[in-house]
């Protein structure tokens, strides 16, 4: 946060304490962590791609299972782990976010620029339709933050379709706040292409936590 960020906790002062949310910083993990998280996107692709014969995939297993035991003595916490803290490599590093950069962050509005591969297509090359909730969310999220707005949660979030989400091609979605009330933020986003033509709308409503709420 800069010194020309609003302070959420001067909206709320117990922003740290509801929910026994752990406080986020980000992180720097090296330019290992971003190969490896590169690499693991290539990997999700191929995972749903591939079609090699039974030899194959048994030694890919063998693979995947060194790898397990190579990572597992070093499983850390929620918001300890360089993953969804990273704010430089698209998805913030998290594997379970698409692979989209952050490029406008402000209390009038949030935009991120990125691309959907093989690993989100719910069919004949089209983004499955349950992905796009899931970037919207996430923005939802950065928006209420920017925004200086204390922890929420999302209540409800609702998404029009309005044309089909290609893969492999660059695409931005924006987002922003557009009203409040109490508790309440109410936020807007719209997915687009590279002529920005929108190719999904979405609205929600996030509720800031009481103490004690998870």
């Amino acid at each position: 946060m800069t010194a020309t960020e609003p302070d959420p906790k001067d909206l709320d002062p117990e922003y740290e304490h509801h929910g026994g949310f752990p406080e986020y910083g980000p992180a720097s993990p090296g330019p290992g962590f971003g190969r490896f998280v590169a690499d693991m996107r290539r990997l999700q692709d191929l995972a749903l791609s591939a079609d090699p014969g039974d030899d194959v995939w048994n030694e890919a297993a063998g693979r995947v299972a060194a790898l397990v035991e190579l990572l597992a003595p070093f499983e850390a916490g929620e918001g300890k782990a360089p993953a969804g803290r990273t704010p430089d490599l698209p998805g913030m590093g998290s594997l379970l976010l698409p692979p989209w950069t952050l490029t406008r962050y402000g209390p009038d509005g949030v935009e991120m620029t990125g691309y959907f591969s093989r690993f989100h297509v719910g069919g004949n090359r089209a983004v499955h339709g349950g992905v796009l909730p899931l970037l919207f969310d996430h923005m939802f999220g950065m928006v209420s933050h920017a925004a200086a707005r204390p922890i929420s949660r999302t209540a409800f979030l609702h998404v029009d379709y309005r044309k089909v989400t290609p893969i492999d091609v660059p695409l931005a979605v924006r987002g922003r706040l557009t009203a409040t009330e109490g508790r309440k933020g109410f936020v807007s986003a719209e997915l687009v292409d590279g002529e920005d033509t929108v190719l999904a709308e979405a609205n929600g409503l996030m509720v800031r936590l009481l103490p004690g709420q998870p």
